[in-house]
């Protein structure tokens, strides 16, 4: 594997990896007081956004970082719309 695509994966890992203690802390107490909504839309918007990017072109780094950033993102964005 090339340094490039080396640097890719790792910094998708470390982006990914850091969002993981927030997402189990506000899924595991279900406290979501102190999260903006609007910043989440955005967030999660983002998110699929650069999914969609990575699989047009072809970037397993981009797409997989984004996948499962997504996948922990999308419950804390429920959680915050049923908090009314």
């Amino acid at each position: 594997m090339e340094w490039v695509k080396i640097i890719g994966y790792l910094a998708a890992m470390l982006t990914t990896l850091s969002f993981l203690p927030q997402a189990i802390k506000v899924i595991s107490t279900r406290n979501t007081q102190g999260i903006s909504r609007l910043m989440y839309i955005m967030f999660v918007t983002g998110l699929a956004l650069w999914l969609v990017y990575g699989l047009l072109i072809g970037d397993r780094a981009v797409s997989m970082a984004n996948l499962l950033t997504l996948i922990l993102a999308l419950p804390i964005l429920l959680m915050t719309l049923r908090r009314q």
